[in-house]
């Protein structure tokens, strides 16, 4: 898919969002595990754009993995005067899943986001470690750092928007979940702890 770039907001909608782990096993589990400090973001990843113009992405980014699971992330602008929901996420390196963290019995737990992600009208809604994020579920090969993925979002009325997210090295909190996305393997603590975001 073709890589537009400038110096605006990414068009291409749904940032990317994805997950807090890069894994190595099973589940969402996390060798480096992420938190909430984000890398600085390249220019080539913040001037991407999507050719659908439904969301504007600032700063998306996927955090660089061997194999196992890792996440994409970023900001999504809807400049537009109603609510949009995001639905999907595709990419030709792994299955992607919409995901969310949530406190279950006093701890942080990772889950399908349910009905999607809505961005509201005239506002933001950021995808970061520790929050919402698009979930990267199975790499089919290493997504090293300085390499750029092509992520394409579904919405809720059809539309489609792609956009590229530059990999970035990142080691923040230690999270680790068991298969079923539900609970921390055993022995693991799945609250981020803040650390130093990494050199881009």
């Amino acid at each position: 898919m073709p890589n537009f770039r400038s110096g605006r907001l990414l068009r291409p909608a749904a940032l990317l969002a994805a997950a807090l782990v890069a894994a190595s096993g099973a589940g969402c589990g996390s060798s480096g595990g992420t938190s909430t400090a984000t890398p600085t973001a390249s220019p080539t990843a913040s001037a991407s754009v999507g050719t659908a113009g439904v969301l504007g992405i600032r700063d998306p980014w996927v955090k660089a993995a061997d194999h196992g699971m890792t996440a994409a992330f970023g900001t999504l602008v809807n400049d537009g005067d109603t609510n949009v929901t995001l639905t999907g996420a595709t990419t030709d390196v792994s299955p992607m899943e919409l995901h969310e963290i949530t406190m279950r019995d006093g701890k942080m737990v990772m889950q399908a986001k349910q009905g999607g992600i809505v961005i509201k009208a005239k506002s933001r809604h950021v995808l970061q470690p520790g929050g919402d994020h698009l979930m990267l579920m199975n790499l089919t090969r290493p997504v090293p750092a300085g390499d750029e993925v092509a992520v394409t979002l579904t919405f809720a009325d059809g539309r489609t928007q792609t956009f590229t997210a530059v990999a970035k090295p990142f080691t923040g909190a230690q999270e680790s979940y068991a298969p079923g996305h539900g609970q921390p393997a055993h022995g693991t603590s799945a609250t981020p702890r803040t650390s130093p975001s990494p050199a881009s």
